[in-house]
């Protein structure tokens, strides 16, 4: 009976936890984003309603749940990199986006953690292969940090992208 009672009230604990998210347009297309609290299996987790604390690149910001839809207090002005954290007893949950602006609204785009890693090792792997390609492989490492920069990707947000892919994976 004791045990039966904890166990209720643990997954009772863990309803009202925000361990998955994922980020869409807000409905009305005003630029803003709809952050979503979902399960593992990105299912929506409508029960989750109230004020949780989300950390958005790198910025504190008081996000206020509703049927398990919180709206970001600021529009996205142009196309930029998005590094949603959020941090419970578990511990954190961050998901780094890429998110696309044109004519039709925003489009989140996901980037997983091993894509920061794979595309630099495929271009130093083919610049330690070809030893004739090695300044096109800085040169084009370079352009891809000044990009990724330019669109508000820092290092930062790359290595707790990458540990948080880690921690997930195992």
């Amino acid at each position: 009976m004791m045990i039966v009672s904890i166990s209720l009230l643990l997954h009772a604990q863990q309803e009202g936890n925000i361990d998955h998210f994922i980020i869409k347009e807000n409905l009305i297309k005003n630029g803003k984003l709809a952050i979503i609290a979902t399960d593992a299996d990105e299912n929506p987790k409508e029960s989750i309603s109230g004020t949780y604390q989300f950390t958005i690149n790198g910025f504190k910001q008081e996000l206020s749940f509703n049927e398990g839809v919180a709206i970001t207090p600021h529009a996205i002005e142009s196309s930029a990199f998005v590094f949603i954290k959020h941090r419970n007893q578990q511990g954190s949950h961050g998901r780094l986006y890429y998110v696309l602006k044109n004519d039709k609204g925003l489009n989140p785009i996901a980037i997983n953690w091993y894509y920061l890693i794979l595309i630099p090792a495929v271009i130093l792997l083919v610049a330690y292969l070809f030893k004739r390609m090695v300044i096109l492989a800085i040169v084009i490492l370079i352009g891809l940090f000044i990009f990724n920069y330019s669109k508000g990707l820092d290092v930062e947000n790359i290595v707790e992208t990458i540990v948080h892919g880690i921690k997930d994976w195992m």
